[in-house]
């Protein structure tokens, strides 16, 4: 696999042994049931994200994902995503805030310290990341990792964002909670980037004014005249795709982006601040999906800073065949 994409942390190190646990279980060596399994999960592969990624807190506790903070400031002020401040606190002071608020990468030593702790339950370790190009997150993790020894510990650049990173960590969880090896989890989820897409409806023009992606001009304009820009995310880029007028058919235009990708593996419905239109635009879309296995997400700082309150999105795995 390139490099850039899923490399190990300590290249040339050998892997740690593999071990035939069933056959150690056959001929007596664990004393009990509950030791047998704390020994299988004491081995299985840990898995490691960051706060963009947005996935629901009963998902991330479910599947056992280790999610590192990433700064969040407003003027000198500065909070750890999602602890010291909760995606509902971010958007009331978004609101209200004269300028657009910035992150950073959490510090290499927090994710050395994240490293450390698991290697005390795990010998490997899977850290996907958001995507590169748009944040120093990834390069933060690999100085991370390198400190650390001990442990084998891979890192993949998402090339994405939100819960197009996301379902990607996901699959990553389900696959080491089945005992699959990090490798086999690597290819995995090297396999499903490519298929993953991301799309969001912006309600408003003004966050983007904000961040000096538009000038005032244009965004008085889209006021005026309705418009409601659409963009996609992949391959680590944020492109704009076409302007709509009406939120109606902003909406209208997200079905049919994903109608055209065909069959789908997993499809989550993203809001920033808007969770009733969240589920009706679920609703909306389950005639491409099952509505039971549409995911709702509110989307963090990363879409929430340039779309603003009201901003809806789409995030899907098209189907491999």
């Amino acid at each position: 696999m390139p490099e850039s994409d899923f490399s190990s942390a300590r290249p040339g190190r050998p892997s740690p042994p593999t071990w035939d646990w069933e056959r150690w279980a056959s001929v007596g060596c664990w004393k009990s049931e509950a030791q047998r399994g704390w020994w299988r999960d004491h081995r299985l592969v840990k898995i490691v994200t960051d706060s963009t990624a947005d996935i629901p807190e009963e998902l991330v506790a479910e599947l056992g994902i280790t999610v590192v903070p990433c700064n969040v400031h407003f003027g000198l002020e500065t909070y750890r995503d999602g602890i010291e401040l909760s995606k509902e606190e971010f958007y009331a002071r978004l609101k209200t805030s004269p300028t657009l608020p910035t992150t950073s990468a959490p510090a290499a030593g927090l994710f050395e310290t994240t490293y450390r702790e698991l290697a005390g339950e795990t010998d490997q370790i899977l850290s996907i990341h958001l995507a590169s190009a748009l944040s120093a997150i990834y390069s933060s993790a690999r100085l991370g990792a390198e400190a650390v020894s001990g442990v084998e510990i891979a890192l993949i650049d998402s090339g994405q964002v939100s819960m197009g990173l996301g379902w990607l960590v996901i699959a990553a969880a389900r696959a080491a909670q089945e005992g699959r090896s990090l490798a086999q989890i690597a290819a995995l989820v090297e396999d499903m980037k490519p298929r993953v897409r991301l799309f969001a409806a912006l309600d408003t023009l003004e966050y983007l004014r904000k961040g000096g992606r538009v000038g005032r001009t244009v965004a008085l304009l889209g006021t005026l005249l309705n418009i409601k820009p659409l963009i996609e995310v992949r391959d680590s880029a944020v492109l704009p795709l076409e302007r709509v007028r009406t939120r109606r058919r902003s909406i209208r235009r997200l079905i049919e982006l994903v109608a055209e990708l065909g069959p789908l593996e997993e499809l989550a419905v993203l809001h920033s601040d808007a969770p009733q239109e969240a589920r009706r635009l679920a609703e909306e879309i389950s005639f491409l999906h099952p509505l039971e296995r549409i995911l709702i997400a509110e989307a963090g700082v990363i879409i929430g800073t340039h779309a603003g309150p009201n901003g809806l999105g789409v995030a899907c795995v098209i189907a491999r065949y």
